[in-house]
């Protein structure tokens, strides 16, 4: 009889385990928009002006949400990165019809580019969440933080590598290090036999410590062993970029 409890309590554990809910780890669906945006000569505080006074608002009137706002700590580059995001592409593709046909934003450009254009040129990037990706808060921390993008070309075939390196080491050694992970994309590429690229963005008290806790972690012993085991077989990069980068006073991620 009491081999027939055991049975009768173990399947039900069993069965309960069965229907219990997964942790809730899976990315957003969202659509990301990387845009950078090129100012024409003379115009950069204009253009970073605009987006403070007006743009920001009539993106949000139209759906798009504003995640974050930046300019390099490099002031020899003229530019400003930002990030929307939207609900999928059809939603995304509706909005910036609505919004480039919108009255009020017609005024603003008439008004702001009286005496000229103030963008020369608009580079796009389109991203999904990774898996590995903590949750993306708008955040405001003080004192005010310097924040680090970085975009990796992966080896041909060697992305699910990187990102599994990522997720098993990384990730947990860049906190350890003093970095804060913000959030990580792969690229939608318009070529589908193109490799997409992992981009993500670190949080650093500023630049000189993010450059300094950056030394340190390469030195790791455990992310020496870590990036040894993982390239046995050759590097899981060809490629990577790195732009430090101050938040505008109007972004949502500081």
């Amino acid at each position: 009889m009491k081999i027939f409890y055991v049975f009768i309590t173990l399947s039900m554990l069993f069965n309960a385990a069965s229907f219990a809910k997964p942790n809730p780890t899976k990315p957003s669906s969202k659509l990301y928009e990387m845009r950078i945006y090129y100012p024409t000569p003379g115009k950069y505080a204009e253009i970073v002006d605009r987006f403070r006074q007006y743009t920001t608002k009539i993106f949000e009137k139209h759906g798009m949400e504003n995640i974050g706002y930046w300019t390099p700590t490099d002031t020899s580059r003229k530019e400003v990165i930002y990030i929307l995001a939207y609900p999928n592409r059809e939603a995304r593709d509706a909005s910036w019809k609505a919004f480039g046909s919108d009255p009020e934003w017609k005024a603003v450009v008439a008004k702001t580019e009286a005496n000229g254009k103030l963008v020369d040129h608009v580079d796009q990037i389109f991203m999904t969440e990774a898996d590995i990706s903590p949750a993306i808060k708008l955040k405001q921390a003080s004192p005010e933080r310097t924040f680090e993008l970085r975009t990796y070309t992966a080896s041909p075939g060697k992305l699910p590598n990187l990102l599994t390196r990522f997720r098993d080491h990384t990730l947990k050694l860049f906190e350890k290090h003093g970095m804060t992970n913000i959030g990580y994309w792969v690229t939608q590429e318009k070529d589908p036999g193109v490799q997409p690229k992992l981009i993500y963005i670190l949080a650093h008290p500023n630049e000189a410590e993010g450059k300094t806790h950056f030394d340190e972690f390469r030195k790791d012993p455990v992310w020496v062993k870590a990036k040894g085991e993982s390239e046995k077989d050759g590097s899981l990069t060809t490629k990577v970029e790195s732009t430090y980068m101050k938040p505008t006073d109007y972004s949502l991620i500081k």
